[in-house]
C-alpha cells in the first residue's frame, strides 16, 4: 500500500491532489489523501524488483504496511515501513503480527527525509512527484545496485531500466555505479601487451565511451551498465590482418573496475581477468 503523504508536512503539494479515489482513507492531514495500492501492484512492485530473502525492503510513505507484510510473507525478505501517521504504524504493527513476521519487519513514525535509506536493498514508494523530486538525488547516492521500485510516478527524465502495467504501472531502476571520468587498464593479450585508456561520460545509467587501444583511437560499442555491472565491447586492430572483438565485463568498486575480458568467439575465445583503474574525471 502506499500514500503520497509520507514527506514533510511543511512541504507545499500545490493544487489538490486528482489521482484519489473511493478507495481512499482520510488521513491526518486533510490536504493529502492515504491511498493503498492495490495488493496485485504491491505483488507486481515485489517481483519486479526481484525481491528475495537476501533483501531489505524499505517502503516510504508505507501506510498499513502491506509492502513491508507481503515482502516478508511472500518473498522471505526482511523490511521496514516509514510513516508519518502514528495510526497507521500502529495497524501496521499488528498486520505483521497476523501474518506472524513481526521478527523480519519493523516499522517507525518517522519523516522519509530523516531516515537513514543506505541498510535498503530495495525501496519502495507511491510518492507525489513533488517528493519524489526531492528524493531523487538521495536515491542516486545509494549503494550502487540498489533496486528502487515505483506504483504509478516515475523520476522525470531518469529512466526506468524496466517497467510494467499491469492494472497499474510499475517502474523499477537500479541506482548506477558513478563511472564517468578516465580510466586505464593494462590487458595481458599475447602477443603484446595492450594499454587501454577509457574516457566514459553518464547520465544515470545511460553511458557513453570512447577509447584508445595501444594509443589508437577505437570505439566502443554496446555500453551497458546495470547497478555495479558495467559491460562494452571494443575491436583490437593491433594485428590488422586478424581483427578481434574485447568483450569487456566488470564490476565498479569505486575507482576500480574488476572483471572478465573475453577475446574472439567459438573456438578462437580467450578470456582473462581485466583490472582498470579511474585517473581523471
Amino acid at each position: 500500500m502506499r500514500r503520497a503523504r509520507a514527506l514533510l508536512g511543511a512541504l507545499v503539494l500545490g493544487p489538490a491532489i486528482q489521482f484519489a479515489s473511493a478507495q481512499e482513507v482520510p488521513s491526518t492531514h486533510s490536504d493529502v489523501p492515504y491511498v493503498p495500492s492495490p495488493q496485485v501492484t504491491v505483488d507486481e512492485m515485489l517481483r519486479l524488483a526481484g525481491v528475495g530473502p537476501g533483501d531489505f525492503v524499505m517502503d516510504l510513505g508505507s501506510g498499513d504496511g502491506r509492502i513491508v507484510v507481503t515482502a516478508a510473507k511472500k518473498f522471505g525478505a526482511r523490511g521496514m515501513g516509514v510513516d508519518l501517521d502514528f495510526n497507521l504504524v500502529i495497524q501496521s504493527e499488528e498486520s505483521a503480527r497476523q501474518a506472524g513476521v513481526q521478527d523480519r519487519v519493523k516499522f517507525l513514525v518517522q519523516d522519509i527525509f530523516k531516515t537513514d535509506l543506505g541498510p535498503a536493498t530495495v525501496i519502495t514508494m507511491y510518492l507525489l512527484p513533488a517528493v519524489t523530486r526531492r528524493l531523487r538525488p538521495l536515491l542516486l547516492d545509494l549503494k550502487p545496485g540498489t533496486r528502487i521500485v515505483s506504483h504509478d510516478f516515475d523520476l522525470q527524465d531518469w529512466k526506468p531500466d524496466r517497467k510494467t502495467s499491469i492494472r497499474k504501472n510499475v517502474f523499477l531502476w537500479i541506482v548506477p555505479a558513478k563511472v564517468a571520468g578516465r580510466w586505464q587498464a593494462r590487458l595481458a593479450l599475447p602477443p603484446i601487451e595492450r594499454q587501454l585508456e577509457l574516457s566514459m561520460t553518464q547520465r544515470f545509467q545511460e553511458v557513453s565511451a570512447h577509447a584508445r587501444l595501444n594509443g589508437v583511437p577505437t570505439e566502443v560499442w554496446e555500453t551497458r551498465l546495470e547497478g555495479d555491472r558495467l559491460s562494452f565491447a571494443v575491436v583490437d586492430r593491433t594485428d590488422r590482418e586478424n581483427e578481434a572483438i574485447l568483450y569487456f565485463d566488470g564490476r565498479v568498486a569505486g575507482d576500480v573496475i574488476e572483471g572478465d575480458l573475453a577475446s574472439g568467439v567459438g573456438t578462437a575465445r580467450r578470456a582473462i581477468k581485466w583490472r582498470a583503474v579511474k585517473v581523471g574525471t
